[in-house]
């Protein structure tokens, strides 16, 4: 049985954490493992995981998230990080008896790098964002990159892209799609005239996610949708962000309804007949465009990132360049005003979308963490014969010198 916990810094709803719900739910089907959750703060996350029957303690602790977001100052980013050393230690009690530690974020990798060392553990990344300068910033994405190479015994990746971005030296590493789950769909009205069709973009509102663009490629377009959803909420300082689409959506006279956070934006998928993806740097995988091929929409996604891994462009979605707005644009008046082209896109992607289901990803995932475990036996073995020939040794010189002489 292999004892699996993973370390979390926060327990507020986002695309990480939620990924991380639904690997551990998974993971407490798959025989052999053992999966365990520890939040660093309390938040929604605990219930949820709770209520899907994972094993879920909370570590409250003094230390504020926001203290090592991107752009803070030098010294508080250096406050932060020892902050988060002195939780690691404290953490490190509480992983003694698992098997494997699994850090869930940057700061978790921090966290995790002192606990498993004190619970005396391997300790795996599994790494949701991708570390480049572009995100991170030069230093700090060369900072991160080295203290995963140096502290972790593993990774997972959320994608290929992002696996590009780590520097892992010898280490193991696999890349583990964060997974879907899948419930029967309700059946889909035909598709909607090209007046009466509706526009959803799924994600937290922030300059990077490029909602701006998608409302200015929106009033470029040959025909409007009769409803556009942004579904998302905003976290870490960015509501000036959300004002301004505001302002944009009513300066172009757009039919936008912001719907704030969510739980659930499966509603709002299977209302839209196109799903907007149009991240303006490249995202690490995109879990949001499997959701919507998934509720039957057609999907638009830039790239280069996740989504190039995800839709066959003009198969069962179609890609544009991340930032490009003319692209954006001409993809828009292509499905909208083609509603057979919307229905074989969207039929080719709930197929496509199976290829994410969270079951086989788990399996694959409990694989990979049983492989560090026995990695980790076969070295405390190596460790104990080579403990066990060096007494002997000794006890063997020992008694050399003190046989008696005879002379």
């Amino acid at each position: 049985m292999t004892r699996v916990l993973f370390l979390a810094h926060t327990a507020a709803p986002s695309g990480a954490e939620l990924a991380t719900l639904r690997l551990a739910a998974a993971l407490r089907g798959v025989p052999g493992c053992e999966p365990s959750v520890i939040y660093t703060e309390d938040g929604p996350m605990v219930e949820r995981m709770r209520a899907r029957g994972v094993e879920t303690r909370v570590l409250r602790s003094a230390f504020d998230s926001r203290a090592m977001t991107i752009g803070a100052g030098p010294l508080r980013l250096l406050r932060g990080f020892a902050a988060l050393l002195r939780l690691g230690w404290t953490l490190g009690a509480a992983a003694r008896g698992v098997d494997v530690v699994v850090a869930e974020s940057t700061k978790a990798l921090v966290l995790g790098a002192v606990a498993a060392r004190r619970a005396r553990v391997p300790l795996v990344w599994h790494v949701h964002d991708r570390i480049a300068a572009d995100y991170f910033g030069r230093w700090p994405a060369l900072i991160i990159r080295i203290l995963g190479r140096v502290a972790a015994h593993g990774f997972l990746a959320n994608s290929r892209t992002t696996l590009a971005t780590l520097s892992t030296g010898r280490r193991p590493a696999v890349v583990a799609y964060p997974g879907v789950e899948f419930e029967p769909e309700p059946p889909r009205p035909g598709p909607r005239a090209p007046e009466d069709s509706v526009v959803a973009v799924v994600g937290r509102l922030s300059p990077w996610k490029g909602q701006d663009l998608l409302l200015r490629a929106l009033a470029d377009a040959k025909v409007r949708p009769r409803q556009v959803f942004l579904v998302g909420g905003t976290f870490f300082d960015e509501e000036p962000y959300r004002a301004e689409l505001e302002r944009i959506a009513a300066e172009l006279v757009l039919p936008v309804t912001f719907t704030g956070h969510v739980d659930d934006p499966r509603p709002y998928l299977r209302d839209a007949d196109v799903l907007v993806h149009c991240s303006v740097l490249p995202e690490p995988f995109g879990q949001v465009v499997v959701e919507g091929m998934r509720a039957g929409c057609a999907v638009v996604a830039s790239g280069p990132g996740g989504p190039t891994e995800i839709i066959r462009d003009g198969v069962d979605g179609v890609l544009v360049r991340s930032g490009d707005r003319r692209e954006l644009t001409s993809a828009l008046d292509t499905l909208l005003l083609d509603p057979a082209l919307r229905f074989r896109l969207a039929t080719a992607g709930r197929l496509r979308a199976a290829d994410f289901a969270v079951d086989a990803i788990a399996r694959d995932v409990a694989g990979f963490l049983n492989g560090i475990e026995a990695q980790r036996n076969t070295r405390n073995r190596g460790r104990t014969r080579v403990i066990a020939a060096a007494h002997a040794a000794a006890r063997a010189v020992t008694a050399f010198l003190r046989r008696p002489r005879h002379g």
